[in-house]
Parts: structure tokens; sequence; C-alpha cells
């Protein structure tokens, strides 16, 4: 939550808009993402815990609920067993063996399977939050990616982004790769959304809470 809160304070002020509709993808080994309007969070993937949502490094993401009772009543797995095995032994590290991106990205260089599939899995998952969000917004003026994945792995903001042009989002491909610093876009210039690589900094924003609740 800090880090939406951070990105999305920080990409409003680089468009220079008080109202604004902005998307927030944090992509690290945990993963969420957040509709945020005007500054308010008006939907966000995370739930009671850490594991809803979009598929992570060792967490399933989203899943049919009728997984948890099947692996206990069909499976005999305990109930702590199911915990573990959700959040500790899925997401990415279920599906390639590998929980960090970097290794899965080698994998699919060397045209792994499992690792081409995973990241087409990540992709889409991205790619179907981001147009519920659009709705729940009723528009869009930018998406932000932000994170170690999301600042630093131009495959995963690329099929992220693909095929999305019916919601105003175009990636300049060669802008994806290059990359920058700072806050820099990715976006073509025609693109009605802007596509925003913004370097969060979850500490600076817990300070600055910290340093505003003292200062009531």
């Amino acid at each position: 939550g800090t880090s939406h809160k951070y990105v999305s304070e920080k990409a409003a002020a680089y468009l220079q808009k008080k109202d604004f509709k902005i998307i927030t993808i944090h992509l690290g080994n945990g993963c969420s993402m957040s509709a945020v309007q005007n500054g308010v969070c008006v939907d966000t993937s995370m739930g009671l815990g850490p594991m809803n949502g979009l598929i992570m490094g060792t967490r399933t993401g989203d899943i049919d609920q009728s997984v948890i009772f099947y692996m206990v009543n069909q499976l005999g797995y305990s109930l702590d067993d199911v915990n573990a095995i959700l959040n500790k032994k899925s997401g990415m590290l279920g599906l390639t063996g590998f929980s960090d991106m970097r290794d899965v990205k080698e994998k699919r260089k060397k045209g792994n399977q499992e690792a081409i599939l995973a990241y087409e899995m990540y992709g889409y998952h991205i790619r179907k939050y981001i147009g519920a969000y659009t709705a729940a917004l009723n528009g869009l003026d930018a998406i932000v990616f932000t994170a170690g994945v999301g600042e630093n792995d131009a495959l995963s903001r690329k099929l992220a982004t693909q095929n999305m042009s019916y919601l105003g989002i175009h990636l300049d491909e060669e802008k994806n790769e290059v990359g920058g610093k700072g806050i820099y876009e990715i976006n073509t210039p025609n693109s009605p959304a802007k596509i925003l690589v913004v370097p969060t900094n979850e500490e600076l924003e817990i300070a600055r809470q910290c340093y505003a609740l003292l200062d009531e």
C-alpha cells in the first residue's frame, strides 16, 4: 500500500493533474495493482492476506477457492500444508522451479516452455486487471510500473501492455527496452494513456506518514 501511494502521487505530479485516473502496478517478488482516482484508491488486487491478485514469486494470485477444499478433502493435505503450498511453493516457483524473474527470464531465453508459459500467464493476469480497473475508473490517464520487476524487466512490461490499444495504451518498444532513470515514459507519442516507470520508495513513504502522524 505504501508503494502504491508513493508512486501514484509521483505520477500525478509528473502528469501535472489534480484530477487523474491511474493504475499502479507493483511487480516484485510480491505483486499487486491499484486503481487510483484523484489520490484515492478505489480498488486493489490485495486481499485480507498477501496471496490475492497477480501471480507472484511464490504465491498463487487469484485461484478458484474450490482448490483449497479439493486439496484438503480429496488429496488429504492439512490446512497448514495448503497455506504453505499456496503462499510459498506456488506462483513462478510452482510454474518454473524459480521464484526470481531473472532466473525465469534466462530459462525463457533458452526456449524453456514452462518459463515461456509462465511469462504469458504473468502478463495476461496484469492485462485483465488493467481492463477491469479502467472500467472501474471510467477512463485512464496513465499506468505506472514500479518495484524490482516493474522497474527493470522490459519483457514483463511488454507482455502486460500488448494488445491494449482499445484502452488507449500504446507501448514504444524501443523506449521500453532502453529504459531510463527516475520517472520516464515508455509509451508512443500518440498514446492517449501514458505508460510510466516510477521508482518506488516505500521507506520514505513510511517515514512521511509517521512524521505526519506525530506532527498531529
